[in-house]
């Protein structure tokens, strides 16, 4: 086995975590929460098969996966230097560096830290997470860089440059209830605490990289639960956002009979605009029946 250990000893109690953010109030709303510096990454027995997908996406795909804008390299190497830190102070028996060297023990990879022009290009390889750069400008926050494997329908190159209001504006009534709620939070945001949020959505394939699509077709056989676990730390020259992607079958909420009642209920009491935000639109009848779940 690579790194000469086997596989169970990296993963022992590292099952990938289910988070089900069904319950509670289904409005629209910010949801962020404290969270831990020590949580901020989260490596699970996913792991390997996640950075295979972002190996292979940034050899194919590269201009899709990962972009950057001249004067961000400044922001990104922080981003670098201190995830860096973290990985190696946290998980120890993944991680190894020596010099200029970064290996993933897992995977034999090795990469010389100094010769990458854009350091978040790295950072993104590193972890299962998903990494974009927020700069501020002129009293706003703005994509300056992402290394984004695994979207959920949108496209980078339409998001680069963007401020915060525009980045989100397919989200129907964003300005009116969550513009001023997001710009507040990242004003305040201090460096010794982040915040964590989670995003859910129903899609037809477990496939991790949706790029932008004006509608599903939803043929595949079977639905998932894609969550999105949102994470923002401020550092001195940049917010970073990170985004974990997590995705379920369906059938997992046979274990949870309330969650799936309150997914449920979620789906019904969406309005139209924001089930078309969602995709849930042309899958809802479908949903609603496999939620009976007999």
């Amino acid at each position: 086995m690579r790194g000469g250990k086997g596989l169970n000893s990296y993963f022992t109690g590292r099952s990938q975590r289910i988070y089900l953010p069904f319950e509670g109030n289904r409005t629209l709303k910010l949801g962020l929460k404290s969270l831990r510096v020590e949580d901020w990454i989260e490596i699970d027995d996913q792991f390997e098969s996640y950075l295979q997908r972002k190996a292979k996406l940034l050899e194919t795909n590269y201009s899709e996966v990962f972009a950057s804008l001249a004067g961000s390299e400044a922001a990104q190497r922080e981003v670098l230097d201190r995830l860096l830190d973290h990985l190696l102070h946290y998980f120890p028996d993944f991680y190894q560096r020596i010099g200029d060297r970064i290996t993933i023990r897992l995977t034999d990879q090795t990469w010389q830290i100094s010769e990458f022009e854009n350091p978040l290009d790295l950072a993104g390889r590193l972890v299962q997470e998903d990494l974009c750069v927020m700069q501020k400008h002129e009293n706003q926050y703005f994509l300056s860089a992402a290394s984004l494997c695994f979207p959920s329908r949108w496209r980078l190159r339409d998001k680069l440059g963007r401020p915060l209001v525009e980045i989100h504006q397919p989200v129907p009534d964003y300005p009116e209830q969550l513009e001023h709620p997001v710009d507040r939070f990242f004003d305040r945001l201090k460096p010794e605490f982040p915040g964590v949020r989670l995003n859910w959505s129903i899609v037809d394939t477990p496939e991790l990289f949706l790029g932008y699509q004006s509608e599903s077709h939803n043929t595949g056989e079977h639905l998932w639960i894609r969550v999105e676990r949102q994470t923002l730390r401020r550092f001195e020259h940049s917010i970073l956002f990170g985004i974990r992607t997590y995705r379920y079958p369906i059938k997992i909420l046979k274990a949870y009979p309330e969650l799936a009642k309150g997914l449920a209920e979620n789906v019904r009491s969406l309005s139209p605009e924001m089930q078309l935000y969602k995709n849930i639109q042309p899958i809802r009848d479908r949903l609603l029946r496999e939620l009976n779940l007999d």
